[in-house]
This record gives structure tokens, sequence and C-alpha cells, in this order.
């Protein structure tokens, strides 16, 4: 590559001679038939760029001498020389192979050639940066996430027809605040793996407020270092490094105690390449997620246990939650659906999958196991035990659907919230209320179960109901089954992200429960994805 091209990548020597070739009367016919098999050739087999080429006479998109060809150029080179700051792999745009390309190029051919190369990274480029690398189902199969692809043929027409390519370009990206701010955390912990600007990691020992020495005092840095704690001369677990704990604790989910036990040294300790990764994952997680930002929402984050609304973007309520088991068939899936009702006083069908697998063995053992659900044939007749004989049941061949009626017992709790999906999947009340003051809540076999179920269903008959608690008490005290319609349908989203932004406060991070993001980050670094560390 020519030193003069090195200095100016956005105006290149071969600018010149593309210039010359389409504006030398003589030589216009044979240069342009030239450009335009070049571009019929190298679009051949896609079928989208073959046909906007077609349907634009085989005009140049980036290689032409126009102003605007040469501000397409720009931008995109710009583009391409950035997308390690969206937690992209740099080789997959093969970003210095186009530019000894473009630096290379002789004839009108060669432009032609260039042109469909550039239109294919383009493509690639924006597509991956606004919906992400991979298909999210074949990563995981608890990750159901639909997620909307740009349709090639339309960002094709709408970029050429634009006079603000830049601009184009920038809006590729997720335009959420929570992209943005990822953004942001991932530049902040990469200046902090260049400077090892949180220090050596804390003895794993039991730290508490009392305590003196060397154990403290690093404790101490380290929590400075990380931003939870102002500069201090204190040797001694006091006040002040008490609270910095506290802070940390809530910053990453862990029981606010203020005592640095295991688990909170653990993740004191982590290192910023291990918070980065978890941030490069929640950008790629992003790109996945179609969010409204406006309206109402419920939110649910499947390593965070917890469940809230949102109102255009604004958190209006929140509520601890209980998830599923990290065992196969139990773990809660990702994915979106419409809540369209609640059931107050719910019956609880037991899905086939527990009846079969967990209450038959514990029957055929003793008949009158489980005797609060009721046996229900293919009639819809209530059967007694008295005559069964369950051994002779199976998985397959059980005949029979169980039930409990509704009331206090009822593992579904009083109230269980409706988003019809191929999952079986929704938020529910419960009886086991002891489980919502653990750190780690996953225990269900995959919905999603409410620390304030009651509250949760006031909010969302508000803006149908004069008095929504006097309306949601009259009918628990029925102790009837009760559908009520929302009249406002809302948008439920199941997502799981060890690393999230709020408004205000630091970046929040939980556990990989389930594995999920190790497995995403695997497929990154396949892609070429790679940590790097920022001088800042």
């Amino acid at each position: 590559m020519s030193q003069s091209f090195r200095r100016n990548i956005f105006i290149p020597s071969f600018l010149k001679a593309l210039v010359l070739v389409f504006l030398l009367p003589a030589n216009f016919a044979a240069a342009f038939t030239a450009f335009k098999q070049a571009v019929a050739e190298a679009a051949a087999k896609d079928a989208d760029i073959a046909r906007f080429y077609q349907l634009n006479n085989y005009t140049s998109l980036w290689t032409g001498g126009s102003d605007l060809d040469l501000v397409r150029r720009q931008a995109l080179i710009l583009a391409l020389s950035r997308v390690e700051n969206h937690s992209l792999p740099a080789s997959r745009y093969q970003l210095d192979q186009l530019i000894e390309q473009m630096a290379s190029a002789n004839t009108a051919r060669d432009f032609g050639f260039i042109d469909v190369t550039m239109t294919k990274v383009f493509l690639k480029y924006a597509r991956d940066v606004s919906s992400g690398l991979f298909v999210p189902s074949q990563l995981s199969d608890g990750i159901q996430r639909e997620v909307t692809r740009l349709d090639r043929a339309k960002i094709l027409n709408d970029f050429s027809v634009s006079f603000e390519p830049q601009r184009f370009i920038n809006d590729l990206p997720p335009q959420s605040p929570e992209y943005t701010r990822l953004m942001k955390e991932k530049l902040r912990l990469e200046y902090v793996m260049k400077n090892n600007a949180w220090g050596p990691i804390v003895p794993l020992s039991k730290l508490e407020p009392g305590d003196s020495g060397e154990r403290t005092v690093i404790l101490r840095n380290r929590l400075i270092a990380m931003g939870f704690m102002s500069r201090s001369a204190t040797a001694t677990y006091d006040r002040s490094v008490e609270k910095a704990v506290q802070n940390f604790q809530i910053t990453h989910g862990l029981q606010a105690d203020g005592v640095a036990g295991k688990g909170t040294i653990e993740e004191i300790n982590k290192s910023p390449e291990a918070r980065l990764k978890s941030v490069m994952v929640a950008m790629e997680r992003e790109r996945w997620f179609s969010r409204a930002n406006k309206g109402r929402e419920v939110i649910v984050n499947l390593t965070d246990f917890t469940a809230k609304i949102f109102d255009d973007g604004k958190m209006t309520f929140r509520t601890r939650s209980v998830v599923g088991k990290n065992q196969n068939n139990r773990r809660s899936p990702e994915f979106s659906d419409i809540m369209e009702h609640m059931i107050i006083n719910p019956t609880w069908n037991v899905p086939r999958s527990i009846a079969t697998k967990e209450y038959l063995p514990m029957m055929k053992k003793n008949p009158n196991a489980v005797s609060y659900l009721r046996l229900i044939d293919s009639n819809g007749r209530t059967i007694s035990r008295e005559n069964l004989d369950f051994s002779q049941y199976d998985t397959r061949n059980f005949p029979f659907d169980m039930k409990q009626a509704p009331g206090n017992r009822n593992a579904l709790g009083l109230v269980k919230f409706m988003f019809p999906n191929k999952h079986n999947i929704y938020l529910h009340d419960t009886p086991a209320k002891k489980l919502f003051k653990r750190e780690v809540r996953a225990y269900s076999h995959g919905c999603i179960r409410l620390h304030q179920p009651f509250d949760f269903a006031y909010t969302l008959l508000e803006p149908q109901e004069e008095e929504p608690k006097k309306f949601f008490t009259e009918k628990l005290n029925t102790r009837r089954e009760t559908k009520v319609d929302l009249n406002r349908k809302i948008p439920v989203h199941i997502i799981y992200r060890t690393a999230f932004t709020e408004a205000k406060g630091p970046v929040q991070y939980r556990r990989d429960i389930y594995g999920r993001d190790a497995t995403i980050w695997k497929a990154l670094v396949n892609e070429g994805v790679v940590l790097q560390a920022h001088q800042g």
C-alpha cells in the first residue's frame, strides 16, 4: 500500500484514475461496459445485490467520482475501522484487504468488482451491528428470541437514496440507552485492563465489620479502585468499608449484609476481563432484542431474579422472582410475548411432564401421595384412586390429567398472569414464600414465581379500574376461578443479562446461572471477537 494512501485513507489515489476513466469521452462507453460486466459477474450469486444493481442501471454505489460516492466510502470505512467498539470481530469484514484492493485498482473492471465487494461488506456489517451475529436458538434451545432482521433490498435502496450516508450508518446499531451505556462500560473496562486499575485480589477468607490488618487494606483498596468507596487511609473494616461492601453487593445481586463472605469476595475478585465478557455478550443480546421503550412493558431478567414493569422506559414496579431450576427441562426460556389476561383463584393443570415424571413414581409407592391433586379422565370426570393400580402406568400410557383446585395451597398461588405461548410459561403467585429470601432463586419448573403478585396485579389493573385493589380483592374473595382481561395488552420480555445498566448508578452484574453467556462468548470468540485493552 502506498504511503499517500496510508496518510489519506478516505481520498485514495485510485479515485483520480476512476474519474479519468469515466470522464474521458473516448473511453466512456468501453469503461462503463467493463464496469457493468464486472458488477454483473460479482453480484451474480447474490439475488438481492444483483437486483439492486440491475434496477439502478449498474451505476456505482461506492467507487464513482461524485461527492456522494466519496462520503459513502468514508462512512463505511470509518464504521469498519471501529467494529470492535461494537464487540464485533474486525477479521470478519477484512478491511485491510479491502483497502489493498482499492489502492491497487487501475481499470473500470477493477472498480466494478470493488463496488460489489463494498456492497457485500456493507450488508454484512449492517446486519451484524443491527441484529447480531447469530441466530440465538442455534446457540441454545433456551434462547427462543425472534430476531428482526433488516430487509437487504430495502436497506440497499434506502442507503442509495440517502444524502447523509454517515448518519445512516451511525443509526444501524441499536439506538437504545442500554446499548449506549454498555458501549461506555466496555471502554471503561478496557482501560481498567490496560492499567491493571483494580489492583491485587482479596484473599479468599471472610472479612466483617471490626476486622483490621493487611487483608482489610487490600479489600479497601480494591473497593476504592472499583469506584465503590472514596479514598481512605483506614486499615479497619469500619462503617465506610461496610457501606462500600453493601453497595458492591447491591450492584452484583448479592445479599446486602455488608459482610465480605466467600461469595462476595469471589465477586469482588472477578477480573475486568470477566466483566468485559459479560458486557460484550450483553451487547450481542441487545442487538437481538426488539423493545419499544415506550408504553407499558414487563421485563423479567432471569439472572437478576426480578420482574419489573416499565412505563415509557421508566421502571414503575419491581418484585423479586423465582425462576427455573438449573436442570434440563426446567430452565426458564428467553422469549417475548403479549400478556392478555390474569386468572384469579387459578386451577393448576399439572403439566404432563411433571405428572408422569414426578408424581406418578410417588403414587406407585403410595396411591394417596399428593392427594390434593385430582385425577381427571378423558371425559372430564374425577376418578377415585381406590381401585387404581398405578404400577401399570408409565410416562407414555398414563391416562389421566391432574388438577389442583383453587386455594391457598395451590402451586400457582392465588393469581397467575397469562401471555399464551408455546413454552407454557407464565408469571404466578406461590405458597412457597420462603424461597424469596434466598440470594439465588432458581427453583421452579420454568415458570416465573412473583414475590408480590397482588401488588403486581394492582399495577396492571390501574389503567382500567378506578380502585384496582378493591376490584382484585372482590374477585379473590369469591374463591372462584375468574379470568380478568387486560384492556391494554402488555409486551412481556423474558431476558437473560449478566450485565445490564440502569439510568443512574454503576453497571449491574449477575452470575451466569444457566451458563448461556459462556456459550455465547465461545461463539463470539469462534467468530474472531477478542478482548482488547484500551489506553484511554
